[in-house]
């Protein structure tokens, strides 16, 4: 498996959140790989399968209700036309990985033009991913709860079997509602190559 180190200003991050209590700086790798949805991912090592309908690239982003974690209104992202969408989607805010891929997001992701809306989508209940939102203080994403019956993970082939957590990935749907670019995590404990969606979604930005 193909992987690349994070960045320094990352491992500063972790070492700050473990309050000095590991003396090496913690290694997350990037992956540059992706599997299909709707096949399997790895945790540390053990397999889990994907259910649902699996998304492929060129598909229609399927209509499916989320909670936003802010107004607590519905939201359905296929009726979000006219905009680029940076869908990064974690199994939960809670977790390290998960963490950190959102304060790239957040962070790194200020480079992207302010057209594209950077979206963060889990199965966390919609009160702690807002609270995530401001005690990281990354409250300019837009956070979308997959909470209820996990619609959203089994219209794209992305629901983790037994764990019932949305599989790490990132998609990237253009302003005509169709999904142009999928990366799902192999293995995830490792993050997604963020630098690279970055470059596809400022790509589609550019389009007419």
């Amino acid at each position: 498996m193909v992987t690349r180190k994070l960045p320094f200003w990352m491992t500063v991050i972790f070492l700050i959140l473990l309050m000095g209590c590991a003396t090496t700086q913690p290694k997350i790798p990037i992956d540059e790989l992706s599997v299909e949805p709707g096949t399997s991912v790895t945790l540390k090592g053990k397999t889990y399968k994907l259910i649902g309908k699996p998304i492929s690239v060129g598909e229609t982003i399927p209509s499916v209700e989320l909670r936003d974690a802010n107004t607590m209104a519905k939201v359905d992202l296929s009726s979000m036309r006219g905009s680029v969408l940076f869908l990064s989607i974690v199994p939960s805010l809670d977790t390290a990985v998960c963490e950190a891929q959102t304060h790239y997001l957040g962070e790194e992701g200020d480079q992207l033009s302010p057209e594209i809306k950077r979206i963060v989508i889990s199965r966390d209940t919609p009160f702690a991913q807002k609270r995530f939102a401001k005690e990281a203080k990354l409250t300019d994403l837009q956070y979308l709860s997959d909470y209820g019956d996990a619609s959203f993970g089994k219209s794209t082939g992305l629901l983790i079997d037994d764990l019932m957590l949305l599989a790490r990935s990132v998609i990237l749907v253009d302003r005509e509602g169709k999904v142009r670019y999928i990366q799902v995590v192999p293995e995830i404990t490792h993050l997604p190559d963020m630098e690279r969606a970055f470059h596809k979604a400022e790509e589609l930005q550019r389009e007419a």
